[in-house]
């Protein structure tokens, strides 16, 4: 088949019949993977039959064959686009999803918001994975300075190459390291603690393929039977790391934003605790103000 328009029909219902949510967007993008345009350019050569690469339609077909096996669209392109940037992804990291955006929101809404302004506001991120959250709010917030500690060698690997963007201006302190004793350094002295930890329930497992079959399970699975091991662990370090006044945003799943509010309200060491739906409406990210309650030397694990 050497008409574009017509492999691009094709191409969607293989996708669609393998049960690919977007099999015609996802089939596109990999042929403008291939050819190395835009979409509209794409969209264009279709149209007009304009001749593509040699070697196009091997690797065309080679993709959507590895696509139609739910082989994530962005380990597959080597790219995942989160807010302003283009994160190089793969196997070994978990792919920043669209509703972890709102994440980066709220922290710049709330750097934004401080009265006097921070001069140069100190992040640290909790279990970064792909980079994704720390490379967005150093590229959005120029002044800020960011701190990131990813655990997993690879998830690491794959962080170092995302906050070394350009865009980033190299503000991310990127380590290698758990998320419950990262950073003694900072301890008492950050403004914006934030984190995407894994909180999946050990017996949820996703529905998606994608997710199932290709995230690492230590980005996955927050430990326990409710998945809130790892998050809790992020909440008792932010509570270490962060000044009095300072702020905590975390991310988790719909079923647990009750009982980790309920938690927060009931700790002595926050305050202003607050949930935040997603795109799709589900209460997917609890924000929280650290009190003076406690002195960071009793918060030390």
């Amino acid at each position: 088949m050497s008409d574009l328009a017509a492999a691009l029909r094709r191409a969607t219902a293989v996708l669609a019949e393998a049960g690919v949510p977007s099999p015609r967007a996802d089939a596109e993008l990999l042929a403008e993977h291939l050819i190395g345009c835009g979409l509209g350019r794409l969209r264009a050569l279709a149209i007009t039959g304009a001749a593509v690469p040699d070697g196009f339609w091997d690797s065309f077909w080679d993709l959507v064959e590895e696509r139609a096996k739910r082989v994530p669209l962005q380990h597959l392109t080597g790219t995942a686009h989160f807010r302003h940037l283009s994160l190089s992804v793969g196997p070994g990291v978990f792919v920043p999803r669209p509703e972890t955006e709102m994440l980066v929101t709220l922290v710049l809404d709330w750097i934004a918001a401080q009265d006097p302004p921070l001069g140069a506001p100190e992040v640290v991120d909790l279990g970064t994975g792909s980079g994704a959250i720390a490379a967005s709010v150093a590229a959005e917030c120029p002044t800020s300075r960011v701190h990131a500690v990813e655990l997993s060698e690879f998830a690491h690997a794959w962080a170092a190459r995302n906050v070394a963007l350009p865009e980033v201006g190299g503000r991310v302190e990127l380590v290698l390291g758990d998320l419950r004793t990262a950073f003694p350094e900072l301890d008492g002295t950050v403004d914006v603690v934030v984190s995407n930890p894994p909180y999946i329930p050990a017996g949820m497992v996703p529905r998606e393929p994608e997710a199932a079959e290709h995230d690492p399970d230590l980005a996955l699975y927050g430990g326990g039977d409710d998945g809130l091991e790892v998050p809790l662990a992020a909440i008792a370090s932010a509570a270490r790391l962060l000044r009095p006044g300072g702020f905590f945003a975390m991310e988790h799943a719909e079923v647990q934003a009750e009982s980790l509010a309920a938690r927060l309200r009931a700790a002595p060491e926050w305050t202003g605790v607050a949930s935040h739906r997603d795109l799709n409406g589900l209460p997917r990210a609890t924000t929280a103000v650290r009190t003076e309650a406690f002195r960071v030397e009793e918060l030390r694990p």
